[in-house]
């Protein structure tokens, strides 16, 4: 596998039927299959310093919004993202691929790991989040408690996405001042959007997940994990469980770096990356 920079294929975009709804993907190139996993509130559009190299460097790359973000259908009743992601991997013929999932993306990647263990090649896995495992750190819980109390507000979406900027771009060791402004400008348009366009669905339904954090030991791919080390507490502490518990994990701390690791440190993160795709030999 290479890592040249070369023009690359044409992207292919469109929507796969789920259960009530539709998922909107992009597609190019041609080789083993690696799939993209955005955080929650933003879309797959946090992935275009990826998409273009991995595509040139021989691999069929797939990155698509979850339900109730970007340009897929808002939610409507219970979901399970793990069988979202198995339907897109069925209509675009993809019988197994490796995940590449941040946050949100790390814990729908894991709970498809056990869900569906046949179809996931390997997990690179960035600020994970896990299924089953709570937050437990002040910072997060007080800035939800906020984000919940700026739903009730009539004018609260400014302030609901500014939580979540405060959370998951900032963390706990930066005032907002100490984030590149147009790295945080972009997350906070990106999240804006997704609240605009999805409210409806706020509450409509409860995401079906499988328990991972108990579950973790039964992984059996390779797997790599990446934190921040400006990131949360809760965030280091699931880096730390998965790098326990999955067999012949691997963990690696950015420097640096909050939440959203692969913007903040996109050449250590892209060198890892590309490290791990090669030493699987695809």
């Amino acid at each position: 596998m290479t890592h040249d920079f070369q023009a690359w294929s044409e992207i292919d975009n469109d929507t796969v039927p789920v259960d009530d709804g539709e998922l909107f993907y992009e597609t190019a190139g041609s080789g083993p299959a690696v799939v993209l996993l955005h955080d929650g509130m933003l879309d797959q559009r946090m992935w275009d310093e990826q998409f273009a190299w991995l595509v040139n460097s021989g691999l069929r790359v797939v990155r698509y919004d979850f339900r109730g973000h970007g340009l897929s259908s808002t939610v409507t009743g219970d979901w399970a993202n793990h069988d979202d992601l198995v339907a897109l991997l069925d209509a675009l013929d993809i019988p197994r691929a490796v995940l590449v999932g941040l946050s949100h993306g790390a814990r729908v990647a894991l709970d498809t790991a056990l869900a569906h263990p046949d179809r996931v090649t390997a997990l690179f896995l960035a600020s994970p989040g896990i299924s089953g495992r709570a937050f437990t750190d002040p910072f997060l819980l007080e800035h939800i408690r906020e984000q919940v109390a700026a739903l009730d507000e009539q004018d609260g979406v400014e302030r609901f996405v500014e939580h979540f900027l405060r959370m998951w771009v900032d963390g706990p060791h930066r005032a907002p001042s100490g984030v590149h402004s147009g790295f945080r400008e972009r997350m906070r348009a990106s999240a804006s959007a997704n609240v605009e366009v999805h409210a409806d669905g706020a509450g409509a339904g409860m995401p079906l997940e499988v328990g991972a954090f108990d579950r973790l030991g039964e992984i059996r791919v390779p797997t790599t994990v990446l934190d921040g080390d400006l990131d949360s507490s809760d965030i280091s502490a699931n880096a730390h469980a998965i790098a326990l518990a999955v067999p012949g994990a691997r963990r690696i701390r950015v420097p640096a770096a909050g939440h959203m690791v692969n913007l903040e440190n996109t050449p250590l993160f892209d060198h890892e990356l590309h490290a791990f795709l090669s030493a699987l030999a695809l």
